[in-house]
């Protein structure tokens, strides 16, 4: 019996020792890979805020761009047909949403929805104006008209504008 009890001796400070060494070994593997994943993380940030800064700027020339004030004076070609022109405005808006369509992954999906609707209120705009004229209408009655119609409701593209900056100012 007596040689149990000094194998005993012997194994459980082992043991213990053997347990001991297993929970530092265990405690510097996990702050090795929590600081590999905060290094991590840390790149992702370096790689990501350029774009999503980028992303929010790009929306609001999107925006700055589209607003009647500056897209009636950037497009307006002269004295041509109003439904050329509406054409014109329309096509010039479409393309400027869809250059910038994957900006939308950068930002949340509530400003989105804002500004696809800001684009989507100023297309009706245009439509309804358009509808209000006759056959021998100019670019200039158009722009009139849509004018009198962006004049008289809530400006959602400085909506948008103002939701932007404000996620911005949120996330950075």
């Amino acid at each position: 019996m007596e040689p149990w009890i000094e194998l005993l001796k012997i194994l459980i400070p082992a043991a213990l020792v053997v347990y001991a060494a297993y929970l530092l070994v265990r405690a510097f593997i996990v702050r090795d890979l929590e600081l590999k994943r905060m290094e991590i993380r840390h790149k992702s940030i370096e790689t990501v805020l350029p774009l999503r800064l980028q992303a929010y700027e790009r929306m609001t020339l999107f925006l700055e761009r589209i607003h009647p004030q500056n897209l009636l004076i950037r497009v307006n070609p002269g004295n041509v047909p109003a439904r050329d022109f509406q054409h014109m405005l329309l096509a010039e808006i479409r393309n400027e949403y869809n250059h910038n369509v994957s900006q939308q992954v950068f930002m949340s999906p509530q400003l989105w929805e804002l500004i696809r609707n800001a684009k989507e209120d100023l297309v009706v705009t245009i439509n309804e104006a358009a509808a209000g004229l006759d056959g021998e209408a100019t670019s200039l009655d158009l722009s009139r008209k849509i004018f009198e119609r962006h004049l008289g409701k809530p400006d959602v593209i400085r909506h948008a504008i103002e939701q932007l900056k404000q996620e911005i100012q949120q996330t950075f």
